[in-house]
């Protein structure tokens, strides 16, 4: 089961709307896992790597390695190092959390820090720069990449030192900057985000094949993975879409050019057009397993498959989490009132990433992210909308800077809070919103879910009862 503490949601509040909720979400993370989907589409048949309609012999091959990052990183090497068994020379692999029930056979996993960089994951790419730059034109790398890289592979540029990197991503994630914006700041000064990685195996002749989980909020639904992605971006291994110009316009939006340190902003308001990342890698090939909307067409099958209708609300919903969790309960009400915009029963699916603003670090006393602040905002709104009830979750299993995914809360939830003496109000001003969550049993958890698609909303809106 992908979520861990089921009975616990289950034993309390609404419980029939949770059941359904949940039933939904544990379908719908099954469906996404990436170990499942490369495992679809890639196996060897003798020397020769099968992607697709397309091969590959390895028997030409000097060496066969394979480079990974993100936070669903583990599913995605340990399918590929299953897959390629001795035929792969060596694995280095950077991830969030280590599970114990990962395995692998020629894959060194290390683990890295995120949401903020660390110093693990800074010396786990000084041994793939190693790899890569002693590497030659007949040697591949398989390169699986998801998000999260962006922190947990940290490799500054010179000058720029890790806590610089530790302390610009602080500043970014709680300025209300979208990812985009604070991934067109990373980008330019990582010697391997934004395409570097990719860049530096170019430099050495050697061929790359990479698959990718694309958690960018405006990346089409994907359609036969088997086939190679022609407009793959972003990430380590792939073309950046963001530019110098992008990086100075964000520092100069959000007003961070005094919090921000010296060396990264004087590095970005000063590089030159040899400091842009790279735009284009046509020898490369990729294959997109996962892309955001993927999480809604998925949920909206296995609600239906319930027997409930199900509407796409979203899969770009942005903005501060606490708002979009007051907007979705306003729907639900109305919704119950006049049966519009949608008639209940319904289950609303939104996907994007929501964020939530922290411009002074005083104020936080607990733990949580955008997925609890966004379930304890709908919470208060929710007491006079009877058996309703919002799940949001970080799909690869953590939410900011707690260990649950998210949470999950309903019309009997402020009620709950109230009996154990919880301010709502308190928890979301103090951004402590995983102790109020525990504390009722409304924390969900998952740990490593096999794919990375950022936020996963499923509301579920019964009829309303007879009065």
């Amino acid at each position: 089961m992908k979520i861990k503490n089921r009975d616990r949601l289950l034993d309390h509040g609404d419980q029939e709307g949770r059941r359904i909720v949940l039933d939904i979400c544990e379908r719908t993370l099954e469906d996404l896992d990436a170990y499942g989907r490369i495992k679809s589409i890639c196996h060897m048949e003798g020397d020769d790597l099968v992607i697709g309609d397309r091969r590959w012999d390895l028997s030409e091959k000097d060496h066969v390695y394979l480079i990974g990052a993100g936070k669903a990183c583990n599913q995605m090497a340990m399918a590929v190092d299953e897959i390629l068994g001795d035929h792969l020379t060596k694995g280095i692999a950077i991830v969030k959390i280590h599970e114990a029930t990962d395995h692998f056979n020629h894959t060194e996993v290390r683990v890295g820090g995120h949401p903020l960089p660390n110093e693990a994951g800074w010396r786990a790419c000084q041994e793939i720069l190693q790899l890569v730059d002693g590497a030659g034109p007949k040697d591949l790398f398989l390169v699986v990449i998801s998000g999260g890289s962006s922190a947990l592979m940290s490799c500054p540029l010179p000058g720029i030192s890790l806590q610089d990197e530790i302390d610009t991503t602080d500043v970014m994630l709680k300025s209300g900057a979208s990812i985009l914006e604070i991934n067109a700041i990373r980008r330019h000064i990582s010697a391997l985000n934004g395409g570097m990685l990719a860049k530096r195996i170019q430099a050495r002749g050697a061929e790359l094949i990479g698959f990718g989980i694309s958690d960018a909020v405006g990346t089409p639904a994907t359609g036969d993975i088997s086939v190679p992605y022609k407009a793959y971006r972003g990430t380590p291994m792939g073309p950046d879409q963001t530019t110098l110009e992008d990086a100075r316009r964000a520092i100069e939006d959000y007003g961070v050019q005094d919090r921000l340190p010296k060396t990264v902003v004087d590095h970005i308001l000063n590089a030159g057009p040899e400091d842009e990342t790279p735009k284009a890698f046509p020898d490369n090939t990729y294959y997109l397993l996962n892309s955001l909307p993927d999480a809604c067409r998925a949920a909206k099958k296995n609600a239906e498959s319930l027997g409930l209708p199900a509407v796409l609300f979203s899969t770009s919903l942005e903005g501060e989490a606490k708002d979009a969790g007051t907007v979705l309960a306003s729907m639900a009400r109305e919704m119950q009132r006049s049966g519009s915009p949608f008639r209940p029963p319904c289950v609303i699916l939104a996907s994007g990433e929501v964020t939530t603003q922290i411009l002074d670090n005083a104020v936080i006393q607990g733990h949580g992210g955008p997925g609890q602040e966004m379930t304890l905002s709908f919470a208060l709104a929710a007491r006079n909308i009877p058996g309703a009830v919002l799940l949001s979750i970080d799909s690869e299993g953590t939410d900011g800077t707690a260990p649950a995914a998210g949470g999950m809360t309903d019309s009997k939830t402020l009620a709950a809070c109230e009996t154990e003496g919880l301010s709502i109000h308190q928890a979301l001003r103090a951004h402590a919103c995983y102790e109020a969550l525990s504390q009722v049993g409304d924390a969900v958890m998952t740990g490593n879910t096999g794919t990375n698609l950022c936020d996963l909303n499923i509301l579920y809106v019964p009829a309303r009862p007879a009065e």
